[in-house]
């Protein structure tokens, strides 16, 4: 996209510890931000499952040069901890997945002042949350999507009102079409979107098949067409789970890496949060021809 945002120089500082109680382990955040600028927009990130706070480099990088300061927590998930499906801790997990979003925006400041004094450069009236996979349907959480009960009933309602806008890259689709196994170990997967009022870009790939489900890739879609107004949906037609490698280079999930495809990913969602932060909607008004440049075959919808 942008060359001034790809030669911004950015650091990061990890990790920082954040004070959570009943959780077992210690919270960990990693924080990347530009070496200079004030009033920037921050942009609170949840990971996939067994990843950390140590991974989504080729999205972070990105959007630290484009003017974020971006906080990644490690959530109880990561392979690192060890916590699998058969630990009895596994069930409770997005629930406590939450909780650390939560917990970070609630000690944001904190955060960020041991982060080089990054508290006093933030504007804290823009922020933003964003997740992939399982991260995304966490994410959802905090702008209002709810999770549905045995009996079809929604759950406790875990938005955060300091959170304006947000986006769901590859986001868990409705719990009616879980196989067998996603039902028994992954109950949890049963979003309800039609409260999930927050402002969101919804990002699917066209041919992300999760074994969760019984349906096709339109199933990433449900959080856009299921939620009220406003949503912008992208998909990429040649797009898998990991759409080209968000995670990292080289690593075992991804199997359609595509740098291009990342970066168009990267780029699309800074500029819909600059839009709907309202600080600049240049990009997100550029974004079809740079889309287009990039070769990808895609389409973008919003209502």
């Amino acid at each position: 996209m942008r060359t001034e945002q790809r030669d911004r120089r950015i650091t990061a500082v990890k990790p920082i510890t954040v004070p959570a109680t009943g959780r077992g382990i210690d919270l960990q955040v990693k924080v990347t931000a530009p070496v200079s600028g004030r009033d920037m927009p921050v942009i609170v990130f949840s990971h996939g499952n067994a990843w950390s706070m140590d991974g989504y480099e080729p999205l972070v990088d990105r959007w630290a040069a484009a003017g974020f300061v971006v906080v990644q927590p490690t959530h109880l998930d990561s392979r690192r901890n060890g916590i699998g499906f058969d630990d009895p801790r596994f069930g409770t997990i997005w629930r406590v997945r939450v909780a650390d979003l939560h917990t970070v925006l609630d000690n944001l400041g904190g955060i960020l002042a041991q982060a080089g004094g990054l508290d006093g450069r933030i504007d804290h009236d823009r922020i933003a949350a964003v997740g992939h996979s399982w991260g995304a349907q966490t994410v959802g959480a905090l702008l209002g999507a709810r999770v549905l009960d045995a009996s079809g009933v929604p759950g406790e309602d875990f938005s955060h009102g300091a959170v304006r806008a947000g986006a769901l890259i590859a986001a868990t689709g409705t719990g009616d079409s879980l196989t067998p196994f996603a039902a028994e170990h992954l109950s949890f997967m049963k979003p309800d979107y039609s409260t999930m009022s927050t402002p969101a870009l919804i990002v699917a790939g066209g041919k992300d098949q999760s074994a969760m489900s019984t349906r096709g890739p339109d199933w990433f879609t449900d959080a856009y067409h299921l939620s009220p107004a406003p949503k912008s949906l992208l998909t990429l037609a040649e797009g898998e789970h990991t759409l080209g490698g968000v995670a990292g280079e080289k690593v075992a999930e991804t199997t359609d890496e595509d740098p291009t495809r990342v970066a168009l990913v990267a780029d699309t969602i800074s500029a819909y949060l600059l839009h709907a932060l309202k600080l600049d909607g240049t990009a997100w008004t550029a974004l079809p021809d740079d889309a287009a440049a990039s070769g990808e075959a895609w389409s973008l919808h919003s209502k």
